[in-house]
């Protein structure tokens, strides 16, 4: 009975060493690449894969994409500039038995061609190109970098140069460019701001002349309007008026004439007809009165 008993304990224990190195549960995202006895057997997954214990051996890939960042690196540019740069490549395998065959580690020998790339295309570049052409530089690293690892079973999906340092004098005449530049923009700015408020100004000169222009003739064709239509109206009154009014005008003229200081007077022609049809008034006058006018002495 004992020993029946421990030969159960070892049967367990074997089953519990065993079975984690003969069943193997690989995710969607992974790969295992098993090696029988040396021999590569080739990617397997996902899902349950089974071994042989003690003779199969297995190396794991991720096939997610992933990424690798690039230390610092010094480069000369082909106008002889110094700079320093940093970058990150991203990358995916795609074939897992080439990626475990082909390369012992990808990571180091990734950073290494990659270092070597950016020499190479900064040497090519001038220091402006550089600088403004990133775009440019990191469609031409990533081209060069999976033309290397395309052997591998890697694809370089993306490469992003994340800081660009140039030399410090580099730097403070870019400062001082920069400077110059705001200070350009804001006297462009500060002109044409001065030119439309210019513009704006004489806009409503103009404006206000045109409506002074407009009401002095508006109220010119009034005075006109109302000078014409005073002389209606003293056209209309001098109609009804008979002689004997002017006659009273006349008397009234010559009472201010005889008030006047002056000595001389000219007396139009025309007065001694007035005269004479006074005169015949008054007698008309003292005819209808209740009696005739006193005779003298």
């Amino acid at each position: 009975m004992i020993q029946t008993l421990i030969g159960v304990g070892i049967v367990l224990i074997l089953l519990i060493l065993l079975v984690p190195q003969a069943i193997k549960i690989v995710r969607e995202y992974q790969r295992v690449m098993v090696f029988r006895l040396g021999r590569a057997l080739g990617a397997k997954g996902p899902g349950l894969v089974l071994l042989i214990p003690f003779v199969d051996r297995v190396v794991w890939v991720d096939l997610r994409e992933l990424y690798l960042e690039i230390p610092h690196q010094t480069a000369i540019t082909e106008d002889n500039a110094a700079i320093s740069m940093d970058f990150i490549v991203f990358y995916r395998v795609v074939n897992a038995a080439m990626s475990v065959i082909e390369v012992a580690n990808f990571a180091g020998a990734a950073q290494n061609i990659a270092s070597t790339t950016l020499r190479s295309v900064v040497g090519d570049m001038a220091l402006d190109e550089v600088l403004a052409r990133r775009e440019t530089m990191n469609q031409i690293l990533r081209t060069k970098l999976d033309e290397v690892t395309e052997r591998w079973g890697v694809k370089v999906t993306n490469v992003e140069i994340r800081e660009v340092t140039p030399p410090p004098q580099v730097m403070d005449a870019m400062t001082r460019q920069m400077s110059a530049e705001r200070t350009r923009r804001a006297v462009v700015t500060e002109a044409e701001g001065s030119k439309q408020a210019a513009i704006t100004v004489a806009e409503g000169n103009k404006q206000s002349a045109i409506l002074n222009a407009e009401g002095d003739r508006q109220a010119a064709i009034l005075r006109a309007e109302g000078f014409a239509l005073a002389l209606t109206k003293i056209y209309e009154s001098a109609q009804g008026v008979d002689a004997k009014t002017m006659s009273l005008q006349y008397l009234e003229a010559l009472k201010q004439i005889g008030a006047s200081p002056s000595t001389k007077y000219v007396i139009p022609m025309e007065f001694t007809n007035l005269l004479s049809g006074i005169s015949g008034l008054a007698e008309r006058a003292f005819s209808d009165g209740k009696g005739a006018p006193p005779e003298g002495p």
